[in-house]
């Protein structure tokens, strides 16, 4: 690994993801760095077929599709030892060192295709389905970075990437449908007898917030099922994972709070929140004796592909 590759994973993270970045600064050097390599390629990935560049849009043309067939092939050859970039070289040396299966990988690229051919969600199943190949995969590939091999943590691991996936959807109801892009459930909308997502339709809002309540209804049972798993990993990364958590939830908690009015910009939390949220989480897991929590039962949650 050359220096190069770290110094642009951890430029990527520091754009792209302040709440990321705040959590992973948390963990021990060696996983520190092998996350925020994974995060790099992610956010890449993300990027090249949204059009983008750190998570905000990118003055450039560009045939998704394309952009997605090109990312697959480049990946691929990186895993088989041959990376054209750094990003790459850099997830390819994670997946080695940390023995991460490369189906995770490909699980990641479909939810990305499940974008390129726009995928209709009929129902909360469909949605889940598509949190997992985006959100809740690449919680399982952290995890494995942490040393996690039983599958019952890793299905943990996958409920924490749902939970935070089920947030942004509800976040970005508006920002999403201003793109052509709707992850609410179609069912949902038909019960509020909304057949199109008009961004500028504010007669929309009230009746969307609701369906946003019931996809953060469904976010926290994720994260109280993520909580067993968080206890399962060592002090540090528990801390990491635990104030990553914490963060992400507050923006569900904002919604609920202010409304419909929270689409009228960008959802986020300060750096006074943040540092919040993460001394909560240190109280949590550095500073409790015990940490142990009872097992959440999974019954009726999302089954990730084994």
């Amino acid at each position: 690994m050359t220096d190069t590759t770290l110094d642009q994973a951890r430029h990527s993270i520091a754009v792209g993801s302040k709440s990321f970045a705040m959590a992973s600064r948390f963990l021990p050097g060696g996983l520190h760095d092998d996350c925020v390599m994974l995060y790099a390629w992610c956010r890449h990935a993300d990027d090249l077929i949204d059009g983008q560049e750190a998570g905000f849009a990118a003055d450039r043309p560009h045939d998704p599709a394309a952009r997605l067939a090109e990312l697959r092939d480049l990946t691929h050859r990186a895993l088989r030892g041959h990376p054209s970039a750094p990003v790459h070289a850099g997830l390819a040396r994670v997946v080695a060192a940390r023995d991460i299966p490369h189906r995770h990988v490909d699980e990641l690229l479909d939810g990305f295709a499940m974008d390129v051919t726009g995928r209709v969600y009929r129902d909360m199943p469909d949605t889940l389905d598509y949190c997992y190949h985006v959100a809740g995969v690449v919680g399982v590939m952290m995890a494995r970075i942490m040393g996690v091999r039983d599958d019952s943590v890793l299905d943990r691991a996958s409920d924490l990437g749902l939970a935070f996936q089920l947030t942004n959807i509800a976040r970005d109801v508006i920002d999403d449908a201003r793109i052509g892009r709707v992850y609410l459930p179609q069912d949902l909308l038909a019960a509020q007898g909304i057949d199109r997502i008009d961004p500028d339709d504010m007669d929309q809002r009230a009746a969307l917030h609701q369906i946003a309540l019931r996809l953060l209804d469904q976010a926290e049972l994720y994260y109280r099922s993520a909580e067993s798993g968080i206890a399962a990993l060592p002090r540090r990364p528990a801390l990491a994972i635990a104030a990553a958590r914490n963060i992400y939830r507050e923006i569900g908690v904002k919604l609920r709070r202010i409304g419909p009015a929270a689409w009228d910009g960008r959802l986020s939390t300060t750096k006074a929140e943040k540092l919040r949220l993460a001394g909560q989480a240190l109280g949590t897991t550095i500073l409790n004796p015990r940490r142990r929590i009872p097992p959440q039962d999974r019954a009726g949650l999302y089954l990730r592909p084994r």
